[in-house]
């Protein structure tokens, strides 16, 4: 499986299917509590995503959560955690099966996120951009109590100005510069990504917080870049001006997160580089996994409650991680 075109840039293929689920079902999907199920792997940062805001917002009941396996071939992703290999709720092997069952003629990615209608088996929707915000203002009934505003009304303008050049240049960006096919594409995706770090780490020099004084869509989106820049994008996408633990207003505001519930408990290293590591077999051909790096850099303290800010705003964390949705104890780092 290929994903470097020598002599081109990386193009993203963006063709996502945008069907919604929303409170009204004006696409033919009303939010219903246990209907939908919503596949990810771990390994994945758009589907990392889905699963905080899910968490965050107490969603663990009314949308169940499929976990595939961190790694896949052209066929799509696994359920290889499960017994028997097969989703106990879906009945399905690979995710692939149910994007088929929603269009049999399907030749687009079998991607992560997917939220998938359980009476019919199809994927509604892979749309990961999309679902998260759908999760935050259609299933507000279904949210818990004390659940955090993520995208709220006085702030969205100015959180989608500041997630567009961050996926542009940082959560894209990295794959840009990954898997460039020439060393031009490669030291334009390598500027143009550690210059909006720069930028960033300016922004959140005196603010705790992407947008406002609270947790956001925002600071979620870039957190699941940020996770993994260290474990796998400086070495195996040679992001490698620096490491993450080498700049300091980003370290201390990723860690800041890590420790929030909802972010580092929901993180998986070991399922992320045996994804990346395994997965690029044309950048990384032995598919020999790193042992490191040394995680337990997370659990330090990161100075960070000095900006002030309030994590949920008005809001409560959420409660300890639901049963069967917890990471191995050996996949997160642990104080020496």
């Amino acid at each position: 499986m290929s994903y470097v075109q020598h002599g081109k840039e990386y193009a993203r293929d963006s063709r996502y299917l945008t069907t919604r689920v929303t409170a009204d079902g004006r696409d033919g999907f009303p939010v219903e509590p246990g209907r939908y199920r919503l596949v990810v792997s771990r390994a994945c940062p758009w589907a990392s995503r889905a699963v905080i805001v899910r968490r965050l917002l107490g969603l663990e009941a009314a949308l169940p959560m499929a976990i595939a396996g961190p790694v896949h071939d052209e066929r799509s992703w696994t359920f290889d955690l499960d017994p028997g290999g097969r989703d106990p709720v879906l009945g399905i092997e690979r995710l692939r099966e149910a994007y088929l069952a929603r269009d049999p003629e399907y030749d687009r990615g079998i991607t992560v996120p997917a939220i998938v209608d359980v009476p019919t088996g199809e994927v509604v929707t892979n749309d990961f951009a999309q679902i998260t915000l759908d999760l935050s203002l259609e299933w507000t009934a279904h949210h818990r109590s004390g659940a955090p505003e993520l995208y709220p009304p006085a702030l969205r303008e100015e959180i989608d100005a500041v997630n567009g050049p961050v996926y542009a240049d940082v959560n894209n960006g990295v794959y840009r510069a990954g898997f460039a096919g020439s060393q031009r594409a490669y030291a334009q995706a390598y500027e143009r990504l550690f210059d909006r770090l720069d930028r960033l780490s300016e922004r959140l020099r005196g603010s705790r917080y992407l947008v406002g004084d609270t947790i956001t869509e925002a600071d979620v989106r870039l957190f699941t870049t940020l996770v993994r820049f260290d474990a796998v994008y400086h070495g195996h996408f040679k992001c490698n001006r620096q490491k993450l633990s080498e700049m300091p207003v980003l370290w201390a505001y990723a860690r800041d997160l890590f420790q929030t519930p909802g972010f580092g408990d929901t993180t998986d290293f070991a399922h992320i580089k045996r994804h990346y590591y395994t997965v690029h077999d044309d950048i990384n051909p032995t598919g020999v996994v790193p042992v490191g790096p040394d995680l337990s850099g997370w659990l330090s303290p990161h100075g960070r409650h000095a900006l002030g800010g309030r994590p949920f705003g008005d809001g409560t964390p959420p409660g300890p991680v639901a049963t069967g949705e917890q990471v191995p104890a050996g996949h997160m780092p642990s104080r020496h």
